[in-house]
């Protein structure tokens, strides 16, 4: 979300917005531990590696540092030097803190630059200073703030309050701030965000400017206002359910989730922790003492360089190795196939895979535990069917007790040159949990147009039995959001419609003006959303009409709850909310309509 102008900064009042035009230590021992009591099951044992070794270092890009580091304040601002305004640059990096007690620091993240700490809990890695995302690169507009993330530490603020300017693709988990957490920028400017999971905020978050803001399974100490479309669920110390004045939407739990892989350091030597499932969540997963799950040695994982091959990649995972992708580019000629139960794929520094020849970057099969996270697809400049693919068509089998998960797996079509995919995310696997995704045809950089960066669909759910929560898609050509699979769920979305169609015919859905955000087909019977958010802003032809956000069946299984769709600055209008209901949006205002239930 990029908006270059906007009635009211202020946290109280709307804002209209708009997208600008501007442009390691190998490892120990080789089975894995189960840590906590109640923890998941081990991964089923994996076969010797015969070619490729496991474990490795983690490669010049991811920083590691200890306290007794020298000069890590100026190591710091020179990877932020490098990243503040490279928004479509190559540069990746992974900032990493072994556990202990920093002090003074102040972490500035600039584009595709991660910072974690390496302990089990985020207590164990201290900051007496602060990880700040602002917006004085871009005027005080923190719209364009993508592609940065902070996990797995604990704050204490120089001010009391840590400033976590961001918009989409920039998660804030497994982190404990010592004092507030303001999610603006300085001034108040244009926000627009954002994702905070598995994270305790001891004192006041303010969204103050921000649009719209997920926060899940979390602890806050209070919340102080909201402008569009804030969702919680989960979240002890979240806000009453007030939709849509102010605009929040609360579920007291989360229906199921199972927290994103991270690294951590035991002894000395690197190993990957994946936390167990829960279902009706509340609250942060490692507030008790260790935390709950299997813990895997880096020795069972392929450390994955730029310049790597697909084919490289595929043997790694043929060997029954998992994939560490650190800091980088990789071209791919074939797809990563993903074939064992419990694989895991796990990105460093926002790790980007970019397929060259039209193919899919990645693919799954139908089985259990599959976990993919923390990295960027970015469409090449063939077309791609799709870009992901969870599961093969037509799969059925049952993964309730320990799903796929898709976590910070975003893609991105143009922007960083001419990209183009049919369809960005396929989703065939039952009971999959995508958690937190901005899948985002792009509206400025290089490669944008109409046809130049086309994709059609953005997120496409064949399997039954999927639960998304964080869902940020953006700007398709036609559909955002189709879903087909039966007993589908989706706890928040953030959505705008393309701003360059050229004009009513080139979105014409049939006898429908303009493509839903968010279609749920008319065979389904059983289908539940909360806080899903649409907005247009047809700045090629204001004339454009969109008749409604979303497109569902009326079956008495199928049910919405809170739901908005706004014009910002009148560039087209919306007609309806759902189906045939809603009031129009109106004139040039940029206020919400909304509707609280559907049916």
């Amino acid at each position: 979300m990029t908006p270059a102008s906007k009635e009211s900064p202020t946290p109280e009042g709307p804002a209209v917005r708009r997208r600008s035009v501007l442009g390691a230590a190998a490892a120990a021992a080789a089975a894995p531990t189960l840590l906590g009591l109640g923890g998941t099951a081990a991964a089923a044992p994996r076969r010797t590696p015969s070619a490729l070794p496991g474990g490795g270092d983690l490669g010049p890009n991811v920083l590691v540092f200890d306290p007794s580091t020298p000069g890590i304040q100026a190591t710091l601002d020179e990877v932020f030097a490098k990243q503040e305004k490279a928004q479509f640059d190559s540069g990746r990096y992974a900032l990493l803190f072994k556990p202990g007690t920093y002090h003074g620091l102040n972490a500035q993240l600039g584009f595709y630059t991660s910072i974690a700490g390496l302990g089990l809990s985020p207590d164990d890695t201290t900051i007496n200073g602060d990880v700040t995302v602002d917006a004085g690169w871009f005027n005080g507009n923190a719209t364009q703030n993508f592609w940065r993330s902070a996990e797995n530490l604990a704050l204490v603020p120089v001010s009391g309050t840590n400033r976590w300017a961001v918009a989409q693709a920039a998660p804030f988990r497994r982190m404990h701030v010592r004092g507030g957490l303001n999610l603006a920028p300085a001034g108040d400017g244009w926000a627009s965000g954002g994702y905070l999971a598995d994270s305790r905020i001891d004192g006041t978050v303010e969204p103050r400017s921000q649009q719209q803001w997920y926060t899940r399974d979390s602890v806050v100490g209070s919340w102080s206002n909201g402008v569009w479309n804030m969702v919680f669920s989960g979240v002890e110390g979240a806000p009453a359910q007030t939709f849509p004045n102010p605009p929040y939407t609360v579920l007291s739990t989360t229906p199921a989730s199972r927290e994103k892989p991270f690294l951590h350091v035991d002894g000395g030597a690197y190993r990957v922790f994946l936390p167990e499932l829960r279902t009706n969540a509340r609250g942060v997963t490692w507030g008790n003492g260790t935390p709950r799950g299997t813990s895997l040695p880096l020795s069972q994982f392929y450390v994955a360089k730029p310049g790597d091959s697909a084919a490289t990649l595929n043997q790694a995972l043929a060997q029954g190795l998992h994939l560490l992708l650190t800091p980088g580019i990789y071209h791919l000629d074939q797809s990563i196939q993903v074939t064992a139960a419990n694989t895991v794929v796990l990105g460093l520094g926002y790790a980007t895979l970019i397929p060259d020849n039209g193919v899919t970057a990645l693919k799954t099969a139908d089985v259990d535990g599959i976990r993919l996270a923390g990295f960027l697809i970015d469409a090449g400049p063939a077309n791609s069917d799709t870009l992901l693919e969870i599961g093969p068509a037509g799969a059925s089998a049952d993964h309730s007790a320990n799903p796929i998960t898709v976590q910070d797996v975003f893609l991105r079509i143009g922007g960083a040159g001419p990209g183009k995919a049919t369809t960005s995310i396929v989703v065939n696997s039952r009971h999959t949990l995508i958690d937190h995704t901005w899948v985002w045809r792009a509206d400025h950089g290089d490669g944008v147009g109409w046809e130049t960066n086309r994709a059609d669909y953005g997120i496409r759910v064949n399997g039954d039995d999927v639960l998304a929560t964080g869902l940020f898609v953006e700007h398709f050509n036609k559909y955002d959001v189709q879903w087909y699979g039966q007993r589908g769920r989706t706890v928040f979305l953030q959505n705008e419609k393309a701003y360059d169609a050229p004009n009513q015919a080139a979105v014409q859905d049939g006898d429908v003006k303009g493509y839903a955000a968010y279609k749920v087909a008319d065979s389904v019977t059983t289908h539940e959303a909360w806080g899903l958010g649409s907005y247009c802003y047809y700045n090629v032809d204001p004339g454009i009409v969109q008749h409604h956000g979303f497109a569902a069946p009326n079956a008495p299984g199928v049910k919405f709850h809170d739901l908005l769709v706004v014009s910002l600055g009148g560039k087209g209008q919306f007609e309806r909310v759902i189906n045939d209901t809603g009031a129009p949006t109106s004139g040039s205002t940029t206020v919400p309509s909304t509707v609280v239930a559907y049916p």
